[in-house]
């Protein structure tokens, strides 16, 4: 008899998923490309300070960036080479922030890491380990790593989830991880479980990558328990499910309160592509600073799954996959749900870059949004049940410091309102806008 699926009560929608153009392939290697770019604002919290200057040379995987106050994660060269500026870039969100500019020594010898036994060290240990390599959250908004494995005392943790959803269009860089480094994955999983002192995990992956449930589920059957449970649980395909929130009402039923957080129901969530960057710091000592990402669309001429340094230029990655094609009309960092339009190719691959999308016409909706015709599809539709259409109509009624009492700050911007409205409207970039005025 088959499991249930799992999923979420409320909302959620069903956009086409577009990731047969890359499911398929195996993650390719990018030749290591003449120059990169290393943003020093990669994280959820403050900008690294440089700890380099022009000239100085490092090696692969040197400590090039530190957070001395407040949150914030290392920052490490992705190359061997020689600094050759300190300076700004462009930034996905942010427009420009800090940079080290590297040039490429060519000649270098790669670095290679050697496994050790973390089952010996202390908690403490590990937890540095994670500390030292920089390890953010390389699914979402980057939010430190060692942080949120060390939840307040009063925290009642007793689950680990792990997000293998992967739940937005074109996306398969957690599909293929999954597929390629199972192993790494569980053991990564007991890592963390050691570290938050619990035995209890579930793995949670969307039903359309059953070759993934596979893998995962003769990988937990291969190791040793060593007193953990790890479960490789079906979800339903339904977008936003690899959200936090959602994930947890999903496979434990627990719901989180508004502006709350997983470990106020005791749960921990982990994207498994950091699962695995955990246990290359910890089993390895390797800082992260190469990113498995998806390039697909039909904009460009070779779609792929990458891994590349981070850092590298996205005309360096455009220029290795051939060019993009004639009728490119839109390039997007990110899922097509969550990403971010950008218009500089100069834009350099960062640890939270989960993919970079090459649309043409024929894969968005150019037509200009009109006016609200409240029909409340996108009352239906938010997973958090909360009123994008009134934020809608109070922005553009000049009136955004009062969209509160509609739930704009438990807004995560999945974008599910913006997708079913008939009208087009930009409901996103009204919630978007509506925080900032609010918070001033």
């Amino acid at each position: 008899m088959n499991a249930p699926l799992l999923t979420f009560p409320k909302g959620g929608v069903h956009p086409r998923e577009f990731k047969s153009l890359t499911a398929h392939l195996a993650t390719e290697v990018m030749p290591v490309p003449d120059e990169v770019v290393i943003l020093l604002n990669q994280h959820f919290g403050a900008p690294c300070t440089p700890l380099v200057k022009k000239k100085t040379d490092v090696r692969e995987g040197d400590l090039i960036g530190e957070v001395t106050q407040g949150l914030g994660a290392n920052i490490h060269a992705s190359v061997a080479g020689t600094v050759r500026n300190i300076g700004t870039a462009p930034h996905p969100i942010s427009v420009k922030a800090p940079s080290v500019t590297i040039k490429t020594d060519h000649d270098a010898e790669p670095m290679s890491y050697e496994r050790t036994d973390w089952t010996r060290l202390p908690r403490e240990e590990l937890l540095a380990r994670i500390k030292n390599a920089g390890i953010v959250g390389i699914g979402g908004a980057g939010f430190p790593t060692h942080v949120k494995l060390a939840p307040p005392p009063e925290a009642k943790v007793d689950t680990l989830i792990l997000n293998g959803a992967e739940c937005e269009p074109y996306l398969t860089t957690d599909h293929r991880t999954m597929l390629e480094h199972p192993e790494e994955i569980i053991e990564g999983a007991k890592i963390i479980l050691s570290i938050l002192g619990i035995n209890e995990c579930h793995i949670g992956i969307e039903r359309n990558k059953s070759d993934a449930l596979d893998v995962l589920r003769k990988a937990v059957e291969d190791t040793a328990s060593n007193g953990f449970h790890i479960h490789v649980d079906t979800l339903e395909v339904k977008y936003p499910q690899g959200s936090e929130k959602q994930l947890i009402q999903s496979i434990t039923r627990r719901k989180v309160p508004g502006f709350g957080l997983p470990f106020d129901v005791g749960v921990i969530v982990q994207n498994v592509g950091t699962t695995r960057a955990i246990y290359e710091a910890v089993v390895l000592n390797k800082p992260l600073y190469e990113k498995v990402v998806t390039i697909s669309g039909k904009g460009i001429q070779r779609p792929a799954n990458l891994l590349v340094k981070i850092g590298t230029r996205l005309r360096d990655i455009v220029s290795y996959l051939g060019g993009t094609n004639p009728d490119l009309a839109k390039v997007v960092m990110g899922g097509p749900m969550m990403g971010f339009a950008i218009a500089d190719l100069d834009m350099p691959v960062t640890k939270t870059t989960s993919g970079v999308l090459f649309l043409t016409d024929d894969e968005i909706d150019t037509r200009p949004h009109g006016q609200c015709i409240h029909c409340g599809w996108c009352l239906d539709a938010c997973p958090m049940g909360l009123s994008p259409n009134e934020v809608g109509i109070y922005v553009e009624a000049g009136r955004a410091e009062e969209t509160a009492q509609f739930g704009v700050f438990e807004c995560f911007e999945c974008g599910c309102c913006a997708f079913v409205c008939p009208a087009k409207r930009p409901l996103v970039q009204f919630i978007r806008l509506a925080k900032k005025k609010a918070k001033k």
